[in-house]
């Protein structure tokens, strides 16, 4: 029998969505699910988005530029520059989702073998994304007692080698819903033109700042143009997550050009999606004002209600949607497939994503878990109850 890769084989189950067979076994059973694993908002999508598509008019559904309709990248220009980020319309490639771009980004700025650090917990994807690229993951561990902040530059400098290709971070970060100060994206920003290492930053999640604090984009940085890559997309920004289209950006045209062409090979982004991306940049503020109100009240109960429960510790979220909860448990991939198989409170269970498929660092997250606030606030209350009641009898 013909074998299968080592990549193949190396490359991780997502954590996110694993566990789905068990949860089709437990609504089998009766059961209602609630849903606290993956980032699918349940914020409607803007109607306009909706609407482009149903009255799109066109004959041919045709091959769209490799880079994207130049008009939706014009239009995506001025959004960013409505945000204080000033690039011009070829700085922009349009991708399958954030997820294509990210793997251009590492096909054009990396080698098999070369290393990216990242700080983790992170979006478990990067893990599956360094694997295909051949590319090594060297992690910097934050941690859940101060917030999951930026660890101490000295400890990223204490990584760096001739392999070193870049830095990723995400911003504000999923799974830890942390959103990184001006003051430690400048120093990042120092450390990769001190070694001269590009940094690359997940910045889906651009709209979710809470508390008052803002966003600042690396691309807001001074003296970056050579070093930054933003990677983006309108999953959640428009509560799109089916349409698929993301985007890559720098000022650096040699990481645009080279980008190019692993467009060019996969030949275009979705055309319908794309009509309906650049009509959801039409979007009105106020749709973002209630979203944002909307998910600070989910947070503030999300984060309540874990406080009460004995024994979790919890960081408290300052954009995203997500936060990392620590149980007194050993192995959460085994207490998130517990719950589906075998617990309920009145045929009611969670689904929750364990996080040590965020790390990359062996044994590190065992005992954690990351909850999407996706849901109502009643569906929150309840979920957290049935985790606690849960941890009452649970026996590992």
């Amino acid at each position: 029998m013909p074998s299968i890769s080592k990549k193949g084989q190396s490359m991780p189950q997502s954590p996110i969505r694993k566990l789905v067979p068990f949860a089709e076994k437990a609504y089998k059973q009766g059961k209602t699910v609630y849903h606290l694993n993956i980032g699918q908002p349940d914020i409607k999508t803007p109607q306009i988005a909706l609407d482009a598509v149903k009255m799109h008019g066109l004959d041919i559904l045709a091959y769209t530029r490799s880079e994207g309709s130049e008009a939706y990248r014009h239009k995506i220009g001025n959004y960013y520059a409505k945000n204080d980020i000033h690039v011009k319309h070829d700085d922009i490639i349009v991708t399958t989702g954030g997820s294509e771009a990210l793997l251009f980004a590492f096909g054009s700025i990396m080698d098999v073998d070369d290393e990216i650090i990242i700080p983790e917990p992170f979006y478990a994807n990067y893990n599956g994304f360094s694997i295909a690229s051949g590319v090594k993951v060297v992690p910097v561990i934050s941690k859940i007692e101060n917030n999951f902040a930026l660890p101490p530059i000295e400890e990223f400098e204490k990584l760096i080698t001739p392999k070193t290709k870049g830095i990723l971070i995400c911003n504000p970060g999923n799974p830890t819903g942390y959103l990184y100060s001006k003051e430690e994206i400048r120093k990042l920003a120092d450390i990769v033109k001190k070694h001269d290492l590009f940094l690359i930053a997940d910045e889906v999640y651009r709209e979710f700042a809470y508390d008052g604090a803002k966003h600042y984009s690396i691309l807001q940085e001074e003296g970056l143009d050579d070093y930054a890559i933003v990677i983006d997309s309108v999953s959640k920004r428009y509560s799109m997550c089916g349409a698929r289209i993301g985007c890559l950006v720098s000022k650096n045209k040699q990481v645009i050009q080279t980008a190019l062409k692993f467009a060019q090979a996969r030949l275009s982004p979705p055309t319908l999606a794309q009509i309906a991306s650049e009509a959801a940049l039409d979007t009105p503020q106020s749709y973002f004002d209630d979203v944002i109100e909307e998910y600070v009240e989910r947070r503030n109960t999300l984060i309540a209600e874990l406080n009460k429960v004995e024994g979790v510790k919890v960081a408290n979220p300052k954009g995203a949607f997500y936060c990392i909860a620590e149980l007194p448990i050993k192995n959460s991939d085994a207490f998130a497939q517990w719950l589906l198989e075998e617990f309920d409170v009145d045929g009611e269970t969670v689904m929750v994503a364990p996080a040590a498929g965020f790390y990359s660092t062996p044994g590190v997250g065992l005992n954690q878990i990351r909850i999407a606030y996706v849901l109502n606030k009643e569906s929150l209350v309840k979920a957290v109850n049935i985790i606690k009641e849960a941890l009452k009898v649970y026996k590992e």
